[in-house]
């Protein structure tokens, strides 16, 4: 039987951020080397670092927002993999996908704290507030189902954020 090396490779471990404004909607940013892919902010778990202080680091360097509350994490951890023609391309040519903790947050400050050049690391070149239900939809093919988990584990928080 023959082993597929790409398919012993690691998974890169991770954390995501489901950043919810006042009225449940959910921040979504551009991806400047995927014009076609709007994703939600997520980056790599450092040595030492928690997923909390993880995703709190991440969501201030891709987008500048410090001013949110944590409203919940996920139940456990995500993956997903990379197509096969990137594998070894992306992500330091070293892992086959992420494994990611998410963590839905609330957004508590003022759209002018959003800046997506706050790093020097810029990875976004835009941004906007889109409904939950239609993330799976707007993120690359390879990322839609992980999308289609999130969005049904963070469903209620959405709900809970939008003020009658």
């Amino acid at each position: 039987m023959t082993v597929d090396p790409l398919k012993e490779m690691p998974y890169r471990p991770c954390v995501g951020a489901l950043l919810l404004n006042r009225a449940g909607e959910v921040f979504v940013a551009r991806r400047i080397d995927t014009p076609d892919g709007w994703q939600m902010p997520q980056g790599g778990i450092d040595d030492d670092e928690s997923p909390l202080d993880a995703v709190l680091r991440e969501l201030a360097e891709e987008t500048g927002v410090t001013s949110v509350e944590v409203l919940g994490e996920s139940s456990g951890w995500l993956q997903y993999d990379l197509p096969d023609e990137l594998i070894g391309k992306v992500l330091g040519g070293i892992y086959r996908g992420q494994r990611q903790k998410w963590f839905a947050l609330g957004f508590t400050g003022d759209e002018s704290e959003i800046d997506l050049q706050a790093h020097d690391e810029v990875e976004f070149d835009d941004w906007k507030w889109v409904q939950m239900a239609d993330l799976p939809d707007m993120t690359v093919s390879f990322k839609r189902d992980l999308y289609v988990e999130i969005v049904q584990e963070f469903d209620h928080f959405g709900k809970a954020c939008i003020k009658t």
